[in-house]
């Protein structure tokens, strides 16, 4: 099924021949997103979820749609180097590669949902417990889940490269330039206007209560109105400068400080925000013209704004599933929260703070919790030695062992053995 806007600005129709093709080759859906999330092709024939996310919507309570986990996975990849393999809010695995065209991620290119674990494994453990208790919903997820292809970890890597050499191709296009002229004069317009009153006045004093509604605006996730207090500004910071172009870029830096700080005060993840600024600094003494500059500064100004309103539980969702997945694979041996944060490129307090938002609990109770677990099934096998349980679900000492043990499970090592031989 195809909804293709004339006015994209990358070539739609060679981006879903490699879509097709991408199926073909692996047997795994593909979807063209615009640079607001909106799905213009997939595979499946759904522009607006996969097959699985539509059967299971009305199964899971509060079902976020793919939207979002589209537009996440998009701008991951963008900020990653070209492809980014990621995780939705219930636990299946995509990957992505965005469209770039005259430096700004105009559309992306993703692949998925697919599976990294066993079904059966993954039902039990991440999605039966956002199920809703009604009669025939799990069996009927978990239908729908065995349609969703498992392949292993290289396999998904080797595909989202697949997809950045599509998106690659599908990069840089000098075709379909009307929208950005397009938008670019929307802007000016706006602009205009602003210099308009501005010369009319007669104070030149700065529009703080302007200023004040686009902090509001952006931490409200209201795009529409952060856009027009911005292009207001904008019309203020010109007239004032008497259009001197090295002033404009001044405040305009100026301005990416407080719309960073709003953001990351309305709950944007700060390391996140603040890396995009740095890059946003090195980015601003390019431009040489004030349509250019306005343009650019308008991306900066939705990207904060989705980073605040419409990413962050897919972010955070992301980032405990890689988080999860690290732990279980390195469980065995000594690790920290500094090890697991820096996995999933974090600060320590900040990945420490959402673990146990997300988690109910703090990572060091978690990773003893997994290791008990583990340990369990280790006990149940009579030809492992109660002495080497400890060190191979990563406790370094045995006693300390058996002391979390105990307080888990309510008995020692040795009496939980010894109450599984008896059976």
């Amino acid at each position: 099924m195809m909804d293709i806007n004339l006015r994209e600005l990358f070539d739609v129709e060679t981006a879903i021949k490699y879509a097709d093709l991408f199926k073909a080759a692996t047997d795994v859906d593909c979807i063209i997103i615009n640079k607001y999330g909106t799905t213009i092709y997939s595979t499946t024939g759904c522009t607006h979820c996969s097959d699985f996310c539509t059967s299971i919507s009305s199964g899971i309570g509060n079902f976020p749609g793919c939207k979002y986990v589209h537009l996440y996975g998009a701008y991951q990849s963008e900020r990653f180097g070209g492809s980014y393999v990621f995780f939705c809010q219930t636990g299946l695995v995509h990957f992505a590669s965005p469209i770039i065209i005259n430096g700004f991620m105009e559309g992306a290119i993703l692949g998925g949902p697919v599976l990294i674990i066993d079904h059966e494994e993954f039902f039990e453990f991440d999605l039966k417990q956002h199920l809703k208790k009604e009669v025939g919903a799990e069996e009927k997820i978990r239908s729908e889940l065995l349609k969703i292809r498992y392949i292993s970890t290289d396999k998904v890597n080797a595909f989202s490269e697949t997809l950045k050499i599509f998106a690659m191709h599908l990069s840089d296009s000098s075709l379909r330039d009307y929208e950005k002229r397009w938008e670019k004069q929307q802007i000016q317009n706006e602009i205009s206007s602003s210099i308009h009153h501005e010369k009319k006045s007669s104070s030149l004093k700065y529009p703080m209560e302007k200023e004040k509604q686009l902090i509001k605006s952006i931490k409200l996730g209201d795009k529409a109105s952060a856009q027009k207090y911005l292009n207001e500004i904008f019309g203020y910071v010109y007239f004032s400068s008497g259009s001197n172009f090295e002033e404009i870029k001044a405040r305009s830096l100026e301005l990416i400080v407080l719309l960073s700080r709003a953001a990351v005060e309305a709950g944007a993840e700060e390391e996140l925000i603040f890396g995009m600024n740095h890059e946003y600094i090195k980015e601003i003494s390019g431009f040489t013209n004030m349509e250019d500059l306005t343009q650019w500064f308008s991306n900066i100004m939705n990207r904060f704004t989705d980073q605040v309103f419409n990413l962050r539980d897919i972010k955070h969702a992301d980032t405990i599933f890689k988080a999860l997945a690290y732990i279980k694979e390195n469980y065995m041996k000594k690790i920290s929260l500094e090890d697991v944060a820096g996995s999933v490129y974090l600060s320590p307090s900040y990945f420490s703070k959402i673990f146990k938002q997300e988690m109910k609990c703090n990572f060091n109770t978690y990773i003893n919790l997994f290791r008990i677990e583990s340990s369990k099934e280790l006990l149940k096998d009579p030809t492992v030695e109660l002495v080497d349980v400890a060190s191979i679900v990563g406790f370094e000492d045995q006693s300390y062992f058996s002391k979390v043990f105990k307080k888990i499970v309510g008995i020692s090592p040795g009496k939980f053995r010894e109450s599984i031989s008896d059976k």
